[in-house]
């Protein structure tokens, strides 16, 4: 029921009716090649595409020993050598997924026309994102950026509702992340000028720029925490300015220290006929935390949703087979392209900028 023409429901609609999984391709998909063996392709890339049965062509790293080791665990007959080895692939996507800095570098690698999608964020700012962007554009890439917290199973139910108008006028999303997040798993970080809006919060501003549309622009402060002086912002608070109709706020703080009774990782949002309620239980225990939850309002009051999966690692399985739909012609919009994804990175950047001018000081 995604998309435009759905039908208005009521809050109180069959909840089997609502989507919570990507279609496959009903031809045959393309080839997987894979550019980087991180713990993010080993841990949700590659589990997501073995569950579809979608077909691995190869994997390269720069860190060979990796890439055996990640080609055996997932029976991958091969490891290419060179980056070059693997772009003389041709009928296949590119699973692009590196660091944000080094992405360019590797696409201008790869064959004109090729089919990519892109590991988020798009860059490492908007200066870069809009490197990427230039870059696809002038290759001909079919490019999509791996935003997939909007194809978990709980958004894309969301989504359905707000679509439909199901919940009335949105009037209040609220996002709502307190955790003690395990940075030391990610190395490249340290030292990095910018991190937890453009590496985390950016999953969350994504989704809401697609239940909600283009913020009018941004308030934020984000902080660094005194126990992990090698990072920068560990915390931020994030106002979305959509005018006097919608209150949009996120509240994240990844530096929580005093144990998991008081932890949060959850999304409402209000509407004039009714609410909803989602959970992301990666965040309390990554990679491998409690499902996620769903709750939305009807006439009796709150009442629980079934989810088909979760965050992690059910919504990996979106973006790649919206990409293989759309290369095959069967979807006519391609959801995270770089062409949308820029306009998160630029909402990304004016958090940044935000936080640098700081507030209005009091008289």
């Amino acid at each position: 029921m995604v998309g435009a023409d759905a039908a208005r429901v009521s809050p109180d609609l069959n909840v089997p009716d609502l989507t919570q999984t990507w279609p496959r391709p009903s031809r045959p998909p393309r080839p997987i090649v894979i550019i980087g063996a991180g713990a993010i392709v080993r841990t949700a890339h590659l589990p997501a595409y073995r569950r579809l049965d979608y077909p691995i062509a190869g994997i390269f790293d720069i860190d060979s020993a990796r890439a055996r080791d990640t080609a055996t665990a997932f029976g991958i007959d091969t490891t290419f050598a060179t980056l070059a080895d693997a772009a003389r692939s041709h009928g296949v996507i590119f699973d692009v997924a590196v660091p944000g800095d080094r992405t360019v570098g590797i696409l201008e690698q790869l064959p004109e026309g090729a089919a990519v999608l892109i590991q988020k964020p798009m860059g490492h700012d908007l200066a870069g994102a809009r490197r990427i962007l230039s870059c696809c554009t002038a290759r001909g890439l079919v490019a999509a950026v791996n935003f997939q917290l909007r194809f978990s199973p709980g958004m894309l139910a969301l989504r359905d509702l707000v679509t439909a108008r199901a919940l009335g006028t949105i009037v209040d999303i609220d996002v709502r992340v307190v955790i003690d997040q395990p940075w030391h798993l990610w190395t490249f970080l340290e030292g990095a000028p910018r991190l937890e809006v453009l590496y985390h919060s950016i999953h969350y501003i994504d989704a809401i720029r697609w239940l909600a549309g283009e913020p009018r622009s941004v308030y934020c402060r984000a902080v660094a925490h005194p126990s992990t002086p090698q990072l920068r912002d560990t915390r931020s608070s994030i106002i979305l300015d959509y005018g006097d109709g919608l209150r949009c706020s996120l509240v994240m703080n990844h530096t929580h220290r005093a144990g998991p009774k008081h932890q949060a990782s959850q999304m409402t949002v209000e509407g004039l006929d009714g609410a909803v309620r989602l959970t992301w239980g990666v965040n309390f225990d990554y990679p491998s935390g409690p499902p996620d939850t769903m709750e939305m309002t009807g006439v009796d009051g709150w009442r629980h949703v079934p989810l088909r999966g979760s965050w992690f690692t059910e919504a990996f399985e979106g973006p790649i087979s919206n990409l293989q739909r759309y290369v095959a012609g069967e979807d006519t919009e391609l959801v995270g392209s770089v062409h949308d994804a820029i306009k998160t990175m630029a909402v990304v950047e004016a958090c940044y900028e935000s936080s640098a001018r700081g507030g209005t000081r009091i008289p």
